[in-house]
């Protein structure tokens, strides 16, 4: 195999991985927006329709009544457009951690390979320094378990955050209307 081929066959799957995370946001980030325009549409669409129902309204009871009972459903969807954009962020997340970390697999498969190459055509007295890299890549192996693991409850802790704001909101929304 030519020097330029075995390059090639080395970069190809690194820059796929690139080009699906590319998509990846890409794809979220289509998500977000056509998200964000029907919340927009529907909001505007709600807006005209309480402005009309004030505009009508008989006394100041009627204009009361009609601003307190557009508050909670403003609120439940405020809250559920929010929802929905966490939802889309740990989706994307979850898939960009996925690519990662099968990225960090072969990296680490391929990087093992290359030692046991190194290992086998080392000169005699080099078995330190080839032990020594191995030690590292097995140190940085687990590093990167341990900082998946951690991100993953991270992520866990966030979504169950974000869940308790949500039901806290909504029960506060209640009450007050």
């Amino acid at each position: 195999m030519s020097l330029s081929e075995s390059f090639v066959a080395r970069t190809t799957p690194a820059a796929e991985a690139l080009l699906g995370l590319a998509q990846i946001q890409l794809d979220a980030f289509e998500q977000l927006s056509t998200l964000t325009l029907n919340a927009g549409r529907e909001a505007l669409a709600e807006g005209v329709a309480h402005t009309r129902k004030l505009l009508n309204a008989k006394d100041m009871q009627e204009l009361m009544h009609l601003s307190a009972a557009a508050a909670q459903p403003s609120l439940e969807k405020a809250l559920d457009y929010s929802r929905n954009v966490y939802g889309i962020a740990a989706q994307s997340q979850g898939e960009i951690a996925r690519t990662l970390e099968s990225q960090a697999g072969a990296f680490s498969k391929n990087a093992a390979s290359f030692l046991e190459s190194v290992s086998r055509n080392a000169p005699a007295g080099s078995d330190v320094v080839v032990a020594a890299m191995k030690s590292a890549l097995a140190a940085t192996g687990t590093a990167y378990e341990n900082l998946s693991r951690m991100s993953r409850e991270a992520s866990g802790l966030a979504e169950a955050n974000l869940n308790a704001a949500v039901e806290h909101a909504k029960a506060n929304g209640k009450k007050a209307a």
